[in-house]
Formats: C-alpha cells, structure tokens, sequence
C-alpha cells in the first residue's frame, strides 16, 4: 500500500478483503514458516474487515504486521556515567536489541547540572548523567547513529538534548537527516502525572512546537514527540484514563502545531506514542485497539488530515514498572510475560520489557537480558506474530475496545468544553484547576484501598507471601564513585572551552526565546557546541519563559 497517498483518494478496490489481499501481496514478508508447531499452514488474518491496515486501523496499522516485521525490541538502558551506558548499549546490541533506550538520571531531566546544589546524590542513579555534549558524544561512542534507531526519554530539557544528539552525530560524520529515533518531548503529562518540567506549561508547549518544526524540515526519520501514557498509567490512572489522556495530549500539539502555521500532514506522521502494558489483559488489548481507532478518526474528522500516515496511531509499550513488587521478584517475570504478550497482541510497533528487579534498582545484567529474552520468546517460540490481531472479533476483545473508546469520548468532551473549544485549551485548564492530578489520584487511591481490603489479590503482596523472605543477591548498586567521576569530567569541559563563546552563545539563545516566531533548535545548537551546560541553557530560557509552581489538589 502506498502509504503516502492522499485519503479518500485511493486506487485501492472497494472490496474490503480484495483491497487487504492487495495490499499484503505488495509488503516483504519475514523468511519463517507461518504455521503452527504442528506444521499446519495459518492465514495472516482472520475474521471481519475492516482488516489490518485498513481505515480505522483498529487491527492495526500494517497489513502485513509481524508478517513483514516484528516489533523493535527496544529496552531501556542508562546508569552511571556514559561510559558505563556505552557499554550496556553494547551488551543489549550484542544479545539481539534492535534499538537502544535513553534513560537520564534526575539532575538531567530536571535540567540541573551534575555539580548543582540539588544535584548532590543523583547523579547517575536512575539514569546516565549528561552535562555537556562531550558526555552525548562519549554516550554513543562506537555505536553508528546511522545504523540505529535511538529513544530518548527526556521531556523538559528535550530539545536540548536534541540538541547535543545532532551536534554528536554530525561531529561523527553522520547527518542529521540520517538520524532515526525518538525523543519522549511530551511536556503536557509532566503536569498531569510525573511532574519532571521547569517551564511553564505555554512555553514548555513552544519547545515542543519548535521541535516538530525543525525535525520536520530537517530530520525526516526522527519521531519529534513521543506521547506518553506510560507515566499517567504508573501515577495511577485507569486504563481509560492512560488512554484518554494521552491522546487528549496528542490532539493538543495537534492544534499547537497547526496554529503555529504547520501543514497537519508535514509533521502528524512522525508523531508517535508510548502506552503502558499493565496485569488486565483484555482491557490492555482493547485499549491499544481503541487509541489507533480514536486516532485516525480524530486526526481525519477534525483536524483534516489527507495523507493516511497522519492516521496512524504508532506506538511503543512498555511492560508496568508500577506492577512490580518487591518481594518474590521472580514472580515479576511472569508478570512482565503476560503483559508483554498482550502488547503484542494489541499490536505495538515497538516493546519494553522492565526487569525483574526493578521494584528494587536499576536492572543488573541478568534481569536486563531475561527481559530481552522475555520478548524474543514470545516472538519467535509462540505463534503470534505469524496472524495480526488474532483477538479482532473476540465478542470480549470488540466490547473492552468499544468501551474504552466510549470514555475517552466522555474525557474529550470535557475538555472541548472547558476549553471553548479547543482540545488544547481543554489541556491547559486541565492542568492549571488540577482536574488531571485530581482524576489520577482518585483511581490511584480506589486501587490502593482495593489492595489493602483484599478485594485485589496482588501475589506476594496481600497473598500467597510465603517466600516473601528470599534475597536477590546481584542487584545492581550505583558505585557512589561515578557521582565524583562525573564532576571530574564536568569541571575539565568548563576549563576547556572559550568562555566568550559560550556566553555569545546564551545571549543568542535568549534573544531567540525572546520572540516566538523564531524557532529555537538552531540557537539551542550553537550553544551545545559552545559546550554550553544543560544548567546553563536552562537558566538562559528561564530568565525569558519563568518557572513553575504546581497549584496543591487536596
């Protein structure tokens, strides 16, 4: 199928199943047998259409999916220095990764220098410590941008990261229009759910447009935002809510980027989203099937969008880092299976498996392989990539996908309401009268009650606790060292680099936040290359943009 062309302007056939055919005829297909372990043949899909890869893409974006080609098997990886998440990038690339996971430990995502008063003590302990660009370079060193898809969870101080991966890659030689990969960027769920920004919620949304701008012109394999539920989910929302939410979110840059003068159809395609993988797995499965309907839909009826690739809902899942538990933890490899499993039965572009010993730090090697092995099992030793959406017309799966649809409707219209309008207003008040804070803590708080009551048996938590005493002795711990190392390697690029330069360049900087018809990623370059800090840069955007007090929900 051509993706690229224009809606409701097809050459397709009209017949729903000879259009499907067509178009799988036309799409590479993996060198497997697709039949089952007792050698009988299956069809690459069952049921009723509209089929995978037809309008509203309900059973998926592709009609081919796993046929063609399996999920990326993406996991998330950063501690300690970049040299020590150089080498576990490599380690993950070598058991048969396919991409590679930025995780940023605290002072980065906060936007706080490593040698930052409040920085004391986090430095490389939930994530790798990045600075300057000398630390992104030395984070990717041996490894070919090119050759690579990348994923970086960072929201605040994005595009600064951004930033310094362009600067990185191009000082390797590697273009930017070469670059493939993701940055999360999705500042709206920080106020509703993980709380990580420093700007306020208009400016932040600014960075964000300026972003999907530039990567637009500029970077056309780069997905510019990444809209999460993931971290709506862990706060504790419903699956509705995950689902409602995010894609509230997603309509909102949506209409920020379009009011910024952007074609609908320059940048939708390159946007994608992130949804969590919890224990219910049936209501997991109708609600990845129901955020692809939402989103054609929306993005066709209402926002006017013609290329059919501005309709697909493209996602990477992460298995619930919330459902873990801290005693049995091998239990939570069973967990993580069955929530895995349900992510790829709803069709996930791309898959995150969380280690068993998550509940208690970062993943040692071994629980970070067992969760690679996790997913390569399921793809490979089980059957289900070989038939896409094998649930498509389950009478249970069809109900739970129809009525998550149905709430995230009702959430919609609250926000067109209190938004005049606008699904984007609807955000911002959302957030400033606490309305999301206030949802997500109210279902946070009926599950807990749930679990404390016993009306939600949680293994190894409120039953079947015998074992509850067994150690997991290899648990990864963070060598207080690498906190020291990274001041050491901070305080040698500041000695290193031209004073003049760095301060022209965060003068420049904050001339261009000064006016909002200029784009800021250009500025935000030159300063990385001045190896300008990420303190420094965000302290230059703040003298403009201000920060942000969160109003208390009680």
């Amino acid at each position: 199928m051509d993706r690229g062309h224009p809606v409701g302007e097809t050459a397709e056939p009209t017949d729903p199943r000879r259009a499907w055919q067509e178009a799988y005829g036309r799409s590479p297909l993996r060198d497997v047998p697709f039949e089952t372990m007792s050698g009988v043949p299956v069809e690459p899909v069952y049921g009723d259409p509209p089929y995978p890869g037809q309008y509203p893409y309900t059973r998926g974006v592709y009609p081919s999916m796993y046929r063609s080609r399996l999920w990326t098997m993406r996991m998330f990886a950063g501690f300690g220095s970049a040299d020590d998440t150089n080498r576990r990038f490599k380690e993950l690339l070598r058991a048969g990764g396919t991409g590679l996971s930025t995780a940023f430990d605290m002072p980065t995502l906060l936007g706080a220098d490593s040698d930052s008063p409040g920085a004391r003590g986090e430095v490389g302990r939930a994530g790798v410590a990045v600075d300057t660009l000398v630390d992104v370079q030395d984070l990717f060193a041996g490894i070919d941008l090119s050759a690579v898809s990348t994923s970086m969870t960072v929201n605040g101080p994005a595009a600064i990261l951004l930033a310094m991966y362009v600067a990185a890659a191009e000082a390797s030689g590697v273009a930017r229009r070469e670059l493939g990969g993701t940055i999360q960027n999705d500042i709206l769920k920080e106020y509703q759910a993980q709380k990580e920004y420093i700007f306020p919620p208009r400016p932040s949304v600014r960075l964000v447009t300026d972003t999907i701008a530039f990567t637009a012109a500029e970077m056309p394999r780069w997905h510019p935002v990444s809209i999460s539920g993931y971290h709506i989910r862990e706060a504790g929302s419903t699956a509705a809510q995950e689902l409602a939410f995010t894609l509230a979110n997603g309509f909102a840059y949506v209409e920020a980027a379009t009011a910024a003068g952007l074609d609908v159809d320059a940048f939708a395609p390159r946007l994608s989203f992130f949804f969590n993988c919890h224990n219910d797995f049936f209501e997991e499965i109708g609600k990845l099937r129901a955020a692809r309907r939402i989103w054609a839909r929306w993005m066709r009826e209402r926002y006017g969008a013609r290329d059919e690739r501005s309709l697909l809902c493209r996602f990477h899942t992460q298995t619930a880092g919330v459902s873990l538990t801290a005693t049995q933890p091998e239990v939570n490899i069973a967990r993580v299976a069955i929530q895995a499993l349900a992510a790829a039965l709803g069709g996930t572009q791309s898959l995150h498996t969380d280690a068993f010993d998550e509940a208690l730090a970062l993943p040692s090697d071994r629980a970070a392989r067992i969760a690679l092995r996790t997913q390569q099992v399921i793809a490979h030793e089980t059957g289900v990539a070989n038939v896409a959406d094998p649930l498509g017309g389950s009478g249970y799966v069809e109900w739970m996908t129809d009525e998550l649809e149905r709430q995230a409707e009702e959430v919609f219209d609250h926000l067109l309401a209190t938004g005049g309008g606008s699904v984007l207003e609807g955000v911002y008040e959302g957030i400033e009268s606490g309305w999301f804070v206030g949802r997500i803590a109210e279902a946070s708080y009926a599950y807990e009650r749930d679990v404390n009551e016993g009306r939600r048996i949680v293994v190894g938590v409120n039953a079947f606790t015998e074992g509850n005493e067994d150690r997991v002795d290899d648990v990864l711990r963070i060598d207080p060292a690498v906190e020291e190392y990274q001041l050491q390697r901070l305080a040698r690029v500041r000695s290193a680099r031209d004073p003049g330069a760095v301060a022209a360049a965060l003068r420049a900087l904050g001339e261009c936040a000064a006016d909002p018809a200029r784009n800021l990623m250009p500025p935000l370059i030159d300063a990385v290359r001045a190896h300008a800090t990420e303190g420094e840069i965000v302290g230059a955007l703040q003298a403009v943009f201000g920060g942000y007090v969160e109003r208390i929900v009680v």
